[in-house]
């Protein structure tokens, strides 16, 4: 539900980035070069760079090297060409084989911290952007750096400021417009994001990562016509990049035309393998094609690496059932069945495959709780162990997520509310960036009948993070406390920032299903009936 780190780092604690030969022989004639031929050939280096040849970078500071110049002169570049190609390893044995020489250290540490954030060493990239803070305060690159470490580790307020910061040391940095694009993006909704992808391309018009975000933002609007102009754009600057070929995969998925989808997703390779989105896609994507083995394979394995996820979960159930798994079915969900959360769909699917398991006792009671739903308020997920056994790690890291939440839990299963608030509030208090853990203790607060008391710590969780997960609850608080207004506003804003939301569309459709917006309700009926979600008539 969170993810936070049981360190404290002295970057404000984050808890969630990436010519001839000849020619340059004859500029570095001599044992070394002076300081101008270095800054030359170190703004030649990072200028291949920038138009994505870092292997040319490397070939002209490994000449220089071998000509005389200096090793650590050219330390920092020289990791930065390497880790551009991809090749941590080497870049790593490179940066730590020496010191950074004057005016390079801020590049050799940031480089050394990106490296150790795409291994998900958070504790190592902190330490690293702190050696390079030291060098140089003001580098914008560095801060975008910073941005995805605190981001990476789960503290989205934080990294917002992070990525403030490097737009305001360089406003023409396309690295941090894009990430504060994304940001953006998570914090007010797809539209609004647009502006600062297409910042980043006047800057940048032919940056892979930005057409890439720019595309998936624009498809995710409805936009596909502007979506594929993107893709092919992308296909032609960067022809090996697989992000084109993904999108469009999405967008025939969306349009109904699955064996299209296939061939296409298959295009990628293994390069989105544990992409959880693309494993969701190959899944649904199998499961229409018939080939319901493989379709239980990828849902299987979403599920393994998601446990939490409902809608993984919900269609490995699908999925089982479609192949007559009744067996392996009820293993898996058989208490999925039993919780207060249970849909009546998973207790129809469940019940019946007790029946057909001949256990009529077990069959009847689902299929009874399925025949008249209920409404329900939220309810813990489940936990493997109980409050007595998972206090002692609790007590270890109690500000700690992976230890924190699974205890909160247990709690709430054995009805031990009050301390559950208590432990949600310390686990919000000490990680006020995360946008999840003001969730967590407004939840327990909704549990606990202070649905006023839930609805601040959502907004406070909105005001960092606003998507679906945060819409639900908002708009519920809002309703329970006769709000009904203000949570029609909210969400109509909210389906307006993103106009591809369904949850948006069904909140919508349910608040006015009964009352005088009879146009309103029509035209989100409509909206939903044309993606595949007919709404009951009025």
């Amino acid at each position: 539900m969170i993810s936070s780190s049981s360190t404290t780092f002295s970057i404000r604690r984050p808890l969630a980035l990436t010519l001839s030969v000849s020619l340059v022989l004859l500029a570095l004639a001599g044992p070394a070069a002076g300081a101008s031929r270095l800054d030359t050939l170190r703004a030649k280096a990072q200028a291949a760079i920038e138009r994505r040849d870092p292997v040319s970078a490397e070939v002209m500071l490994r000449a220089a090297v071998r000509s005389g110049t200096s090793e650590d002169a050219l330390r920092a570049h020289l990791g930065e060409a390497l880790l551009a190609q991809g090749d941590r390893i080497e870049a790593r044995k490179v940066l730590e084989a020496g010191a950074f020489a004057p005016g390079t250290e801020s590049l050799g540490w940031r480089v050394r911290g990106q490296i150790a954030l795409a291994e998900g060493n958070l504790q190592a990239a902190a330490n690293a952007f702190d050696m390079a803070l030291r060098s140089n305060p003001g580098d914008s690159d560095l801060w975008v750096a910073i941005a995805a470490l605190r981001f990476s580790g789960g503290e989205q307020l934080q990294s917002i400021e992070a990525a403030d910061r490097a737009v305001q040391l360089n406003p023409r940095n396309a690295r941090a417009l894009a990430f504060r694009g994304l940001l953006i993006r998570e914090q007010y909704g797809l539209a609004a994001a647009l502006p600062w992808f297409e910042e980043g391309l006047k800057v940048q018009p032919d940056d892979p990562a930005l057409l890439g975000e720019y595309a998936a933002t624009l498809g995710d609007m409805g936009q596909y016509r502007a979506m594929l102009i993107v893709c092919r754009k992308l296909a032609q600057v960067d022809p090996k990049n697989p992000r084109p070929a993904f999108l469009q995969a999405v967008l025939a998925a969306r349009a109904g035309e699955t064996d299209l989808a296939r061939t296409i997703l298959q295009r990628t390779g293994a390069a989105f393998r544990d992409m959880p989105a693309a494993i969701l896609l190959a899944g649904v994507l199998e499961y229409r094609a018939g080939n319901i083995n493989v379709a239980v394979e990828q849902f299987d394995r979403l599920v393994r690496m998601q446990p939490d996820n409902l809608e993984a979960r919900q269609m490995l159930l699908r999925a089982l059932a479609r192949q007559g798994s009744d067996q392996p079915l009820v293993s898996r969900f058989d208490g999925d069945a039993q919780q207060p959360w249970a849909t009546p769909y998973t207790q129809k699917l469940v019940g019946q495959s007790w029946q057909r398991l001949g256990q009529k006792q077990r069959a009847g009671a689902l299929l009874a709780l399925a025949a008249k739903p209920h409404a329900h308020g939220p309810a813990p997920l489940l936990t493997e162990f109980g409050s007595a056994v998972l206090g002692a790690t609790y007590t270890d890291g109690p500000n700690r997520a992976q230890t924190a939440v699974p205890f909160i839990r247990a709690l709430l299963k054995e009805g031990r509310k009050d301390e559950a608030q208590t432990a949600a509030d310390r686990l919000r208090d000490a990680n006020p960036g995360a946008a999840e853990a003001h969730l967590l203790a407004g939840d327990v607060r909704i549990m606990r009948g202070d649905v006023a008391g839930a609805l601040a710590d959502y907004q406070n969780g909105a005001a960092i993070r606003f998507n679906e997960p945060v819409l639900r609850r908002m708009d519920a608080a809002l309703r329970a406390l006769g709000r009904v207004r203000d949570a029609d506003s909210m969400t109509s804003r909210y389906l307006a920032q993103n106009p591809q939301s369904l949850v948006a569309m069904q909140l919508l459709a349910a608040a006015w299903a009964s009352g005088p917006r009879r146009d309103a309700w029509t035209a989100v009926s409509r909206a939903l009936a044309a993606r595949g979600q007919p709404v009951s008539a009025r």
